[in-house]
């Protein structure tokens, strides 16, 4: 299988589990922002790791990715209806905090910077 052709996939998938997520996905416990923020494709397209990053309360983001787990098979149903594959990839989802983390590391930065610029007593 030709690693473009896998990449190639990856986006379409990308592009229609943010669609089937924030368009067609009615649960109501998915009240955050939800944003997909990458797919990786295995060689053979025959399994597809989602990534997610959530936004809200640790409660609502907790809900949110459990109630993309229980709609997985939903997902992927849909996803082998409107890409043509031979063979509709599994999936599964995985958070994505690098958001998260690079705001933390931004604040941290900022901090040490006022440390910096303040005058030692």
């Amino acid at each position: 299988m030709s690693e473009n052709r896998a990449r190639r996939v990856a986006g379409q998938i990308k592009k229609e589990v943010s669609q089937i997520i924030n368009l067609e996905i009615k649960d109501p416990r998915v009240t955050s922002l939800v944003s997909v923020t990458g797919v990786i494709l295995t060689r053979d397209l025959q399994y597809a790791t989602v990534y997610v990053s959530i936004y809200g309360s640790e409660e609502e983001k907790r809900d949110t990715y459990e109630t993309l787990l229980r709609a997985s098979g939903f997902i992927r149903g849909e996803i082998g209806r409107r890409i043509r594959l031979r063979r509709t990839p599994e999936i599964a989802f995985q958070q994505d905090n690098s958001m998260e983390y690079g705001a933390r590391i931004e604040q941290v930065l900022k901090t040490l910077d006022m440390d910096k610029d303040q005058p030692e007593k």
